[in-house]
């Protein structure tokens, strides 16, 4: 009788690996901290990809994802984009809840919308700035990708999901009050008809036990100076032009520093390629520059698609990331206390790099030119000043403090803990179905 009044929650995720990772990264948590059995629905008629069922396949027992009729269900977890099973979880009588997986700012954007919407006649691209309550004012043209064009039906998408955030019973986002204090400030301040905002990250995967994938890459980082590499990855979805391949390559040359590179296949359409994949189709050390491998024998170390990145950036080896900026992958960054190069490619990346530029200055930012591209040039300075320079050193000092304030926040009497155990006592006290 006993098992059976175990609470249980449902966990819906949109798809893409980026959705799937922090969702995982807080049921597991979940599970680990409170009495909860959780359950990911994922959409009949649509297979989970090999990387997919690869992460819900390592979820411990307590943590299915096929929902079981005899369970106790109390609460419905969806993400930024799942709103629309609001009307569901009322129907069963459960708790909505959505789990932010980006940033404190992006979800005062989200929230600021239905405001911005009717007063702005203009596209949000030709404006200057955009100010959104508790962040640094960000450039029109920056904001997220889906909102650029008013009249496409994705911007039409991102504004119905924003209105409905208010039915929300409460918001949980994936970031910490040390990183992001002004925005969650901003999204804690009572106001009539908005959710209770529960800042519950960084909610990253930092288990090293599996040490069987990429393990090349990590002997090759055990024979490297301390803090000498810079590991350059674009996340599970990044791709490059052809052109921008080439310019990274040989801008990393120049640079004259050791790195780790994860390489995929350029893509000369969209940035986003190998988003729902995560793997590339051709091999990409095809498309490197003439001799490129042969010139940086020993400084440098190529994987194709993947390698374990939490790992890479935990070892003592790896000195600095230049990243897509994506907020797992800056999550990850901030736990290890490793300092960054931002180069936002789709998404919401731009405003996550002018907020770790210009608000918490953890990054430098590369400038492209006149036809959108980052020269080599600009590359090897970028890089050079990250590891080697005076900037670089302040960079580094203030990752150094947001990681000892990251895992005070996940501590036993920690923010983020207090936050979860907050969400975990209301489902708790919820009549299950």
């Amino acid at each position: 009788m006993e098992k059976t009044q175990t609470p249980h929650v449902a966990i819906l995720p949109s798809p893409g690996m980026g959705h799937l990772i922090p969702l995982v990264e807080f049921a597991k948590r979940f599970v680990q901290q409170h009495d909860f059995t959780v359950t990911f629905v994922i959409p009949a008629g649509v297979s989970p990809i090999k990387a997919q069922r690869s992460a819900l396949d390592s979820l411990p027992s307590s943590i299915d994802y096929s929902l079981v009729a005899k369970t106790k269900l109390v609460g419905l977890v969806v993400d930024l984009f799942g709103t629309d099973a609001f009307d569901v979880a009322r129907e069963f009588n459960l708790f909505p809840y959505i789990f932010f997986p980006s940033t404190a700012m992006a979800l005062s954007f989200f929230l600021h919308l239905q405001k911005l919407d009717p007063m702005i006649s203009c596209e949000y691209r030709d404006l200057p700035e955009v100010r959104i309550p508790g962040c640094v004012p960000i450039k029109g043209k920056e904001l997220l990708d889906p909102v650029q064009d008013r009249k496409n039906d994705a911007y039409k998408w991102v504004l119905h999901h924003a209105k409905r955030y208010r039915l929300a019973e409460g918001i949980m986002v994936n970031s910490f009050v040390d990183l992001e204090g002004g925005a969650l400030k901003a999204l804690q301040e009572k106001e009539t008809g908005k959710p209770p905002v529960y800042p519950v990250g960084p909610l990253v995967n930092v288990d090293p036990s599996n040490k069987t994938n990429g393990s090349d890459c990590l002997k090759w980082l055990d024979n490297q100076p301390h803090g000498s590499v810079l590991y350059v990855s674009f996340g599970s979805g990044g791709t490059l032009s052809s052109d921008q391949l080439n310019e990274l390559a040989i801008g990393l040359e120049m640079s004259e520093q050791r790195f780790l590179w994860v390489v995929r296949s350029p893509n000369d359409m969209v940035a986003n390629a190998t988003f729902f994949s995560a793997e590339s189709q051709k091999d990409p050390l095809d498309f490197l520059p003439k001799g490129f491998l042969e010139r940086t024998k020993g400084r440098g170390l190529l994987v194709p698609s993947w390698a374990p990145q939490s790992q890479v950036l935990s070892h003592g080896s790896t000195g600095g990331f230049l990243t897509h900026c994506g907020w797992n992958s800056i999550l990850e960054s901030v736990v290890f206390g490793v300092p960054l190069i931002a180069w936002p490619l789709y998404a919401e990346q731009k405003m996550n790099a002018a907020m770790l530029t210009e608000d918490i200055r953890v990054a430098l930012r590369p400038k492209p030119d006149e036809n959108s591209l980052i020269s080599r040039d600009e590359i090897a300075k970028t890089v050079k000043g990250l590891m080697e320079g005076e900037e670089g050193k302040g960079l580094r000092n203030r990752m150094k403090d947001l990681k000892e304030a990251a895992a005070k926040a996940l501590s036993q009497t920690g923010s983020s803990t207090n936050a979860l155990s907050e969400v975990a006592t209301k489902w708790r006290n919820q009549t299950p179905l």
